[in-house]
């Protein structure tokens, strides 16, 4: 799988993925290491991938990524599943201007999970919301990079990610030569 991951001079991590399979290669891991309670935010371009990322993180742990689709309408979507006893929030925030517009998104109450739940949510547009995002939080910023490469650079915000971008490094191998 050709992944490449480098660290730049913040200590975030860098990752060059060449197609859609390495996409859902790299969700699958993420999913692996995610906390019980995490929320991860996505920027990017319209177009960098976004969705299609938290589609391969849903399809990663069972949820049918058909049902994943933009939110940019109805501003978040909450996807359970019983079966593995995970709320997953998909919220779009770019049709906001003002993160007080969030108490009429339900946004408080959709990041409320049963207790034996975990609770996942995934931002895109979370710089409309920036003031109302938790200290703690995994950053990941989408730069298109040809067709169907991007290059994804990772910030975990708080300990409980670290571990989170130390266990995906440790998966990622260099480039094959």
């Amino acid at each position: 799988m050709p992944l490449h991951k480098t660290m730049n001079s913040n200590d975030s991590m860098i990752q060059d993925i060449a197609c859609l399979q390495d996409l859902e290669c790299f969700a699958s891991k993420l999913a692996e290491h995610l906390p019980q309670s995490a929320l991860v935010t996505l920027e990017g371009d319209l177009g960098a991938g976004k969705t299609t990322f938290v589609k391969a993180v849903a399809n990663a742990v069972g949820i049918d990524p058909s049902t994943v689709t933009s939110p940019t309408f109805n501003l978040i979507t909450i996807h359970e599943s019983q079966d593995i006893m995970l709320r997953f929030i998909h919220a779009d925030m770019y049709r906001l201007t003002d993160p007080d517009e969030l108490i009429e998104t339900g946004w408080d109450s959709a990041l409320t999970a049963p207790p034996e739940y975990r609770c996942w949510t995934f931002v895109e547009w979370p710089q409309r919301i920036a003031p109302a995002l938790p200290a703690e939080r995994l950053c990941i910023t989408f730069e298109v990079t040809g067709e169907s490469s991007r290059r994804l650079y990772l910030h975990a915000l708080g300990s409980k990610y670290q571990s989170v971008e130390t266990n995906i490094s440790n998966f990622i191998k260099p480039p094959r030569p």
